[in-house]
């Protein structure tokens, strides 16, 4: 019975076809045969489930150009990084169940740990989605609509922090009036800067067109210690931000205000403008680059033509 259950299984890996047969499999089968034969013995999963996995994740390096080498498929990072952008299109549960098999299919085979910190957390929500920019100007047009000067201020430092310093909302709720300054002394032009307080503590340089709204606000509280939204509130829980939106009133065909996609949008502005990775993980006080990696189908495209005279180097 058992040397029958292993011939059958031998037969699917021998036999097994992505569907539609796509171009890539032909060179990359060799590969992900050898691999699934080697771990089906150590895992509880089926040789079919193991080559559905396996497959997908080679046919997608191949696509990117890497080497068929399962041993650099099956890193940690290049798992995170199939899994967040080559399976954007798929469902939360489904991304997971990718995840965990291919986890399992590498600690079975080559065993090791993630070099650049934990993996970044699934979610299917659209609650990390950059705003467009349409929607970014329903936002500021809702918010100078609101009809006491308390929801209009406090709304106006949600979204200048958001989209001007990417800023999560547990760093809004304990930043100081006095945290927000204009840079250098005596010369014009300069930059606006927010002391970013908390376990991420780190100086943010505001993006220019939330400057003079931003310090405009700051100026307002009369205490430079007091707190720069909701200066009134004493309690200051984790949920200060959520309540208060909860008072707020909304406009039919303006997107709901969360902190989370005006942090998204701020991170996706920084990287269609081209800057430095290590600039934009230092600025948004991020520990690893899996951060970025969901907001990776959200980016713009750039133009054949642009792209390969970035990467030849040219001005």
């Amino acid at each position: 019975m058992v040397s029958k259950q292993v011939s059958g299984q031998e037969d699917v890996v021998a036999s097994y076809t992505p569907a539609d047969n796509p171009p890539g499999w032909r060179r990359v089968a060799g590969e992900v045969r050898k691999v699934v034969r080697t771990a089906l013995p150590l895992m509880r999963y089926s040789a079919g489930e193991l080559m559905g996995v396996l497959s997908q994740l080679a046919l997608f390096a191949d696509a990117e150009g890497q080497p068929i080498r399962a041993d650099l498929w099956l890193t940690r990072e290049y798992i995170e990084r199939f899994v967040l952008v080559g399976c954007a299109h798929l469902g939360e549960s489904s991304r997971a169940n990718y995840r965990s098999k291919l986890l399992r299919l590498r600690e079975a085979v080559l065993g090791g740990d993630c070099a650049t910190g934990t993996p970044a957390r699934l979610s299917s929500s659209p609650t990390s989605y950059p705003y467009t920019r349409a929607e970014q100007v329903s936002l500021w047009t809702w918010a100078c609509g609101q009809p006491t000067d308390e929801l209009r201020d406090n709304l106006a430092v949600l979204i200048s922090l958001g989209l001007g310093c990417g800023l999560s909302s547990h760093e809004i709720i304990p930043l100081r009036a006095g945290d927000v300054s204009v840079g250098g002394s005596g010369a014009r032009d300069q930059p606006t800067v927010v002391a970013v307080r908390g376990r991420r503590s780190r100086l943010v340089v505001c993006r220019r067109p939330w400057e003079s709204t931003l310090t405009d606000l700051a100026a307002r509280v009369d205490v430079r210690d007091a707190h720069l939204f909701r200066p009134g509130a004493s309690r200051r829980g984790g949920n200060l931000v959520t309540n208060f939106l909860s008072r707020s009133h909304p406009v039919s065909g303006t997107p709901a205000l969360k902190t989370s996609r005006l942090r998204a949008t701020w991170l996706a502005e920084l990287i269609e403008a081209g800057l430095p990775l290590t600039v934009i993980v230092a600025a948004a006080g991020l520990g690893a680059l899996h951060g970025l990696s969901r907001l990776m189908p959200h980016i713009g495209r750039m133009e054949a033509s642009q792209a390969a005279r970035l990467l030849r180097d040219s001005p």
